[in-house]
C-alpha cells in the first residue's frame, strides 16, 4: 500500500523523476523520460506492481531527512538499536544515461539492511526476465526496455521479487546503481556511485546559488525552484506539470489525471517565476520549446504537450492498477489536450512581454507568428471554450478567458519594436477595446459589482483572482476588491480557495475535490495589490505550513483529512508560492508584473 502523499520525496535529474516514500521504498519511477511507462508502480497500485525498498530490518527503525544543499539528493539517516547508518538517493546527471543511486553509508554501531526490487515495466503488468550476469551485476528485460542493477551486494531472485541482506558499519558504505537502457543494445556501462554523487551535488549547487534573492522566504523559495528545475526535461527545455499520474483531487474520487505533460499556461507562470528568480537560461529554453510546440496554423495551438512537443496524447485506463487508496480509474493520456482553451493565447503574449521586458530576447520571426496567432484570435475570441479548469462539459463564456484574450492584444498593442508596421498598433488595440467592452458589459455581475465565472452567470471562479493581478482595471477600481470579497465568501473553505463549486458535480463529474492551492497563493497576491499585507503574510504563511518536511507541495489540500491531495510534486503549486514570495518581498504582485504594462513597472520593479 502507497504511503501518504506527502510522505514521499521526489528524486531527479531533469530527464526524469522517482517518488521515495519516508520507509524507504521508492514506489514510482517513469524511465528514461517523465513520461515514459513506469516500471516502479506501486504509488498507484500493489507492491506487486513495482517498487524497491532499502530499509533497516529492525521494524522499529526511526529516520530523519533532508535534501543536501539546495539539491534533489535526498538524505535518509536511520536509528536503531544497533546503530545509525545514512541512505543517500538520487538520480545522476551523467551524459543521455538515466537511472537511481543509493548509497547506504554506515554512521556508528551495526545496522542490518533488507534491499527488496520488484521491477515491473508498461505501468505494473510486464514481468520482466531476469538475469545475472555476474556476482554485481543483474539485468530485467521486457519488451524494448532493460535495467541493469549493479551491487557489491548481491541480490537473489524469492519469488517474484529480487532481494538482498546486509549489514554496514561505521565508515562502510554499500551502492546500489540502477541504470535503464533499450533492450536491444548493450546494458549500459557501469558508473562510479560516489564520483556520480559529487558530481550531482556539484551541478545542484552551481544551479540553486544562482537565484535571486526573495528576503526572509529565500529557502523556502529556492526549494521550489529547485522542483521546478527538477520538472524540466533538459534536451528539449519543457516542463512538466508533475511527475506523477492518477494522485486523486479526492481520496477514493475519479478525479484522477496524467500531468506527466507540459502545459503551455502552466510553463508561462514557471516562465515569471524563474526570470524573476535570475534564471535566463531557463526562461530561453522555454522559450524556443514554444516556438517549436505551437509553430504552424494558430488553429492547431493544444492545451498541453509532450516533452518534446508532441501532440497525440491519448488518454486511456489501466485497469490492472487499483489506484491510489482505490481512486480509479488511472488513466494514462490526458485528452484535455485536445479542448479549445482561449486563455492560452493571452497567456503566450503577455510572457513573452514580460520575458523580454526582463531582458530574454525573442528570435528574428518573432513578430510575425505573433502576428499570426493574433490574427487567427481575432476570428475566434467570441466563441466559447473550455476554460483554465478544463471542464469536461459544455464550452461557456469565461470571463478569466475572455481577459486573456484582451491581454493578448493589449500587450502586442504595447509593444514597440524596431520595424513594426503601426498599423498593427492601432488594429490591436482597437480588439483590446472591443474585448474589454464586451467583459465589462457581460461579465460583471450588477447586483455585486464583482466579475463572474462566465457571461450570464452568478457563480464565481478562482481564476478571477488572475483577471485581477492583469491591469484590466487599476487596482483600486471597486470591482477589483468586489471580485475579492466575493471570492472570500462563496470559495473559501477553512481559509482556502476551491477552484469552483465542484460540490454539485456540474463539471461533468461526481462532486468533491481538495482546495486547489495555486488559487490560494494568488489570493495571497491579490492582498499585497489590495495593500493588505498583514493577511497576505498570514495567508503565505498557513500555505507554505502545508509543504511538507521536504517543503513540496501537491495541487490540492484537503482541510478536513489534512492531507495533501493531487498529483505530486505539483509545478503550479510551486510557481505560485514563488511569485507570491516575491510579492511579498518586494511589495507588488509578481504575477501582475508579468501582466502588466511596461509603464506600470518601475525600473526597480515596483508598480508605480
Amino acid at each position: 500500500m502507497a504511503s501518504r502523499i506527502e510522505d514521499y520525496a521526489m528524486l531527479g535529474n531533469c530527464r526524469s523523476a522517482a517518488l521515495v516514500a519516508r520507509n524507504g521504498s521508492i514506489d514510482w519511477a517513469c524511465l528514461p523520460r517523465f513520461d515514459s511507462a513506469s516500471c516502479f508502480s506501486a504509488l498507484i497500485g500493489e507492491d506487486a506492481n513495482g517498487r524497491w525498498r532499502i530499509a533497516p530490518a529492525d521494524a522499529g527503525a526511526t529516520n530523519t531527512r533532508r535534501y543536501i544543499d539546495g539539491s534533489l539528493v535526498l538524505e535518509t539517516v536511520w536509528t536503531t538499536t544497533t546503530g545509525r547508518a545514512r541512505v543517500v538517493d538520487f538520480m545522476p546527471f551523467e551524459g543521455e544515461q538515466v537511472g537511481i543511486i543509493r548509497i547506504v553509508e554506515g554512521i556508528e554501531g551495526c545496522v542490518d539492511f533488507d534491499a527488496v526490487l520488484t521491477i515491473r515495466f508498461d505501468y505494473g503488468n510486464a514481468v520482466p526476465w531476469v538475469k545475472r550476469l555476474d556476482e554485481e551485476t543483474m539485468t530485467a528485460v521486457a519488451g524494448p526496455d532493460l535495467l541493469v542493477v549493479r551491487s557489491p551486494v548481491a541480490l537473489e531472485g524469492e519469488g517474484m521479487q529480487s532481494v538482498a541482506r546486509f549489514a554496514v558499519r561505521e565508515g562502510e558504505t554499500v551502492p546500489f546503481a540502477l541504470a535503464w537502457g533499450p533492450s536491444h543494445l548493450p546494458p549500459p556501462p557501469a558508473t562510479d556511485a560516489h564520483v556520480a554523487l559529487r558530481d550531482s551535488l556539484a551541478f545542484w549547487e552551481r544551479w540553486s546559488g544562482r537565484c535571486n534573492d526573495s528576503g526572509e522566504w529565500s529557502d523556502i523559495v529556492r526549494r521550489s525552484l529547485v522542483v521546478l528545475k527538477g520538472l524540466s526535461y533538459l534536451p528539449t527545455g519543457g516542463i512538466v506539470a508533475a511527475p506523477t499520474t492518477s494522485l486523486p483531487e479526492q481520496l477514493g474520487g475519479q478525479r484522477n489525471w496524467d500531468y506527466r505533460y507540459c502545459w503551455a499556461r502552466d510553463a508561462t507562470f514557471v516562465l515569471s517565476a524563474l526570470v524573476n528568480a535570475g534564471y535566463h537560461d531557463e526562461a530561453s529554453a522555454w522559450r524556443d520549446w514554444v516556438r517549436r510546440a505551437v509553430a504552424g496554423s494558430p488553429d492547431q495551438l493544444q492545451v498541453l504537450y509532450g516533452l518534446a512537443g508532441e501532440r497525440r496524447l491519448e488518454e486511456f485506463e489501466v485497469p490492472w492498477l487499483a489506484g491510489y487508496e482505490g481512486a480509479k480509474p488511472v488513466r494514462i493520456g490526458n485528452a484535455a489536450s485536445m479542448q479549445f482553451q482561449l486563455d492560452i493565447y493571452g497567456e503566450l503574449v503577455g510572457a513573452f512581454a514580460h520575458a523580454i521586458r526582463h531582458g530574454v530576447t525573442l528570435q528574428p520571426e518573432a513578430d510575425e507568428v505573433q502576428a499570426v496567432f493574433l490574427e487567427h484570435l481575432e476570428r475566434i475570441w467570441r466563441e466559447p471554450d473550455e476554460g483554465i479548469w478544463e471542464i469536461r462539459g459544455e464550452p461557456r463564456h469565461f470571463v478569466h478567458s475572455k481577459v486573456m484574450a484582451w491581454l493578448a492584444f493589449q500587450r502586442a498593442a504595447e509593444q514597440d519594436r524596431h520595424g513594426r508596421d503601426p498599423a498593427f498598433t492601432y488594429r490591436w488595440r482597437a480588439v483590446a477595446d472591443e474585448i474589454r467592452a464586451d467583459i465589462l458589459a457581460r461579465g460583471v455581475d450588477p447586483e455585486r459589482g464583482c466579475f463572474t465565472q462566465s457571461y450570464g452567470s452568478k457563480e464565481l471562479d478562482a481564476s478571477l483572482l488572475l483577471v485581477t493581478l492583469t491591469d484590466f482595471l487599476p487596482p483600486d477600481d471597486p470591482r477589483i476588491a468586489a471580485t475579492v470579497r466575493a471570492i472570500e465568501e462563496d470559495l473559501l473553505v477553512q481559509g482556502f480557495v476551491r477552484r469552483y463549486d465542484t460540490r454539485s458535480g456540474v463539471d461533468g463529474l461526481p462532486p468533491g475535490e481538495g482546495e486547489f492551492l495555486p488559487c490560494s497563493f494568488w489570493l495571497v497576491e491579490n492582498y499585497v495589490l489590495l495593500g493588505r499585507l498583514d493577511e497576505a503574510r498570514e495567508l503565505f504563511v498557513r500555505l507554505i505550513g502545508l509543504s511538507n518536511d521536504l517543503g513540496l507541495l501537491a495541487e490540492e489540500y484537503d482541510p478536513r483529512s489534512k492531507r495533501l491531495l493531487g498529483n505530486f510534486p505539483q509545478a503550479f503549486s510551486h510557481v505560485a508560492l514563488v511569485n507570491a514570495a516575491f510579492s511579498l518581498a518586494h511589495g507588488y504582485s509578481a504575477t501582475a508584473d508579468s501582466h502588466a504594462t511596461p509603464e506600470a513597472i518601475d525600473p526597480q520593479g515596483v508598480r508605480a
